[in-house]
């Protein structure tokens, strides 16, 4: 009978260890079965250099969405991104949105600067006022290889 036991006992360890290990995975890897209440917006670039899927969006550096999609529109032959803003944030028509990198060095990420219009942009409309990210490795470049010397 003791056997039988101890057999139970693992066997419960076991099951909550599974258990546990579950909900870490699925905790860590941000998986949600229950759709967030979010919108999309989309906005061209000259250049999304740096950029990723999955990058953030903030206003006043504070998280509000993530970037969906990066791609090439064929008929402006610009950069097309494309994120997913939380449902309870407002953005305007004439916010402007930017490329910026978190740091001298550090990862790109969407800025959105509020405008003052009443018109707020829904699911699927485009922000007109863009900036593209600088370009560090093309200044560096130009800078080590420019033909001026002294």
């Amino acid at each position: 009978m003791n056997r039988r036991k101890i057999e139970i006992y693992v066997g419960l360890f076991v099951i909550v260890g599974v258990i546990t290990m579950g909900y870490l995975i699925l905790a860590i890897g941000e998986v949600s079965f229950f759709p967030k209440n979010q919108y999309l917006l989309h906005g061209y670039f000259a250049s999304a250099t740096g950029l990723k899927q999955g990058a953030r969006v903030e206003i006043a550096g504070v998280e509000i969405g993530t970037v969906s999609n990066i791609s090439i529109d064929k008929e402006r032959l610009v950069a097309k991104v494309v994120f997913l803003i939380n449902g309870d944030i407002e953005v305007s028509d004439d916010s402007i949105v930017s490329v910026k990198t978190a740091g001298i060095i550090g990862q790109k990420y969407i800025d959105i600067s509020p405008g003052g219009s009443d018109d707020i942009l829904e699911d699927g409309d485009e922000i007109d006022n863009t900036e593209s990210s600088l370009d560090i490795e093309s200044l560096v470049r130009k800078f080590i290889f420019s033909t001026d010397k002294p």
